[in-house]
């Protein structure tokens, strides 16, 4: 005779079962950490404006140069291009404040603007931590592939921007062009790329659209943007840069404009200096694009970094980049920009305490500040000098509770349970048997998958592993992933007429 399952049994596989409503998905709106007071921030955004008129920007390609005269700059007595506070503030007036990231799938877009918070990767990692050996090793191009698999599956990088320097790859051109490839064979996400030289934009842009189809089809659906890094500071332009930027701009990609000054060595060591000059710096980005192109999609990435003023190193964590880069989110947000921060940088060497303590605190400050799109929050160690695969899937169920913490606590008649308390303080005595805690389980907890939640008789066994350990057991699993997609006729064409090398396997 079959047993039917009894009521009990039914009910504890009910609830063993994943939620069936994500309860911390991307994009929930932040802004609810404030680490400068409206006085302040109106101060620095003041103290930008005088550095850009007083001071100005030296190293001006002459392209730049003559547009922004044409659009009100000055040559000040220094001999440097200041730009007036009015003709800044005239910018951001129509400067862009929301636009589209596309997926190619469509299922995946992200709406850039606001207060909507999303965590994307970034970094130029040229050390990647072997999966098999755990040693650090040169960067190759079939590594950025694997990675670009792995994040493809992972809910909370909503963008993959190549994490990882192909030191495999010498020529520069076949560096851009095999980097792109990799993106476009191992996600549907929303990418980003950097271009080492400006000849690189047209070639790379008609492979995008072979990708979608035809020509002209990647105007209609950016799905890649750029990262470009215009401005060297202390307040000077850096040529290539401003040439790649342009030519994005004649073939509509959308624009990451970084600025990573570091406190104590190209901005001031007090915080509120570096917060200053960056803005300013940042806002001198604003002003290369929309004197070409007004209202052009840019994100206003102000990142400001940390040294260790004992070495002049570069340190990815600790409270003061947690501070400075929401405090930028909150500059960034208060003039109604795309925002774009750094978080989750580690200068841990291994998934450890020390990365989980440095990378949470900062995704979180980050996240809560409103960051829109906050670049390094998953993969990158070692001060983003390495990229390791387990930290990928760690960093991703951390982003989970970030994005809870995000949505915050809602308070209304249902979520009080009036009658769910009645009811059980005049009968079973406890809220297991209520509704509302089944409806509670599903839609308002986050439930980790790595992290291990056993009491400590039934961990040991589990095997006793460690959180690292189970990262490597999620990462195996995941790497079984090999999307098509392209097409093989799109495939077909894109190696017939670019340099694509074989470390990426042939469809």
């Amino acid at each position: 005779m079959v047993r039917r399952a009894s009521a009990r049994a039914a009910k504890h596989a009910q609830r063993a079962r994943p939620p069936q409503v994500n309860p911390c998905p991307p994009g929930g709106v932040g802004g609810q950490y404030k680490p400068l007071s409206d006085a302040q921030v109106q101060r620095i955004y003041a103290e930008s404006l005088r550095i850009l008129e007083a001071v100005g920007m030296a190293d001006v390609p002459k392209i730049l140069h003559q547009q922004a005269i044409s659009k009100g700059a000055k040559v000040n007595a220094m001999g440097r291009l200041s730009f007036p506070a009015a003709m800044v503030e005239n910018i951001l007036t129509g400067a862009c404040k929301e636009f589209t990231l596309y997926s190619r799938d469509g299922q995946r877009d992200i709406q850039v603007g606001g207060d909507r918070v999303y965590f994307g990767t970034g970094g130029a990692a040229v050390q990647t931590l072997d999966f098999h050996n755990h040693e650090y090793r040169p960067s190759t191009l079939d590594d950025l592939y694997q990675f670009t698999r792995l994040v493809d599956q992972l809910p909370n990088v909503s963008w993959f921007t190549r994490c990882c320097i192909a030191t495999d790859v010498q020529d520069l051109y076949e560096l851009d062009v095999n980097t792109a490839y990799a993106l476009l064979r191992g996600t549907s996400k929303p990418v980003a790329t950097a271009f080492t030289v400006a000849e690189s934009v047209d070639p790379i842009v008609d492979m995008f659209d072979i990708a979608l189809g035809g020509k002209g089809r990647f105007a209609q659906q950016p799905f890649c943007k750029a990262h470009v890094s215009p401005i060297i500071s202390p307040l000077k332009y850096g040529d290539d840069a401003v040439q790649v930027a342009l030519a994005c701009m004649r073939r509509g990609v959308p624009i990451s404009n970084i600025v990573a000054a570091m406190t104590g060595a190209t901005s001031p060591a007090p915080l509120a200096g570096t917060l200053a000059l960056t803005l300013a710096e940042t806002l001198a980005a604003l002003v290369m694009i929309n004197v070409f192109e007004p209202g052009y999609p840019m994100i206003f990435s102000n990142w400001p970094l940390v040294i260790d003023l004992r070495t002049g190193a570069f340190r990815g964590g600790g409270g003061e980049m947690a501070l400075l880069n929401a405090a930028s989110a909150q500059l960034s947000n208060s003039l109604g920009l795309p925002s774009g921060c750094g978080s989750s940088m580690t200068d841990a060497k291994v998934p450890d305490a020390q990365m989980g303590m440095e990378k949470a605190i900062t995704a979180l400050s980050c996240g809560l500040a409103g960051g829109n799109m906050v670049y390094e929050s998953s993969g990158m160690m070692a001060s983003l000098l390495g990229a390791s695969f387990e930290a990928f899937v760690m960093d991703d169920e951390m982003l989970s509770h970030v994005h809870r913490c995000i949505r915050g606590i809602e308070v209304d008649e249902a979520s009080f349970g009036f009658q769910s308390i009645v009811a059980a303080v005049t009968g079973s005595g406890h809220f297991i048997d209520q509704p509302e805690t089944m409806l509670a389980m599903e839609r308002d907890y986050y439930y980790p998958l790595i992290a291990d939640r056993h009491e400590p008789a039934v961990w040991q066994e589990k095997g006793a592993k460690d959180h690292w350990q189970r990262a490597r057991q999620r990462v195996t699993e995941l790497l079984q992933h090999h999307p098509q997609y392209l097409d093989k006729v799109a495939d077909q064409a894109i190696r017939q007429n670019y340099p694509i090398l074989d470390t990426i396997a042939a469809l």
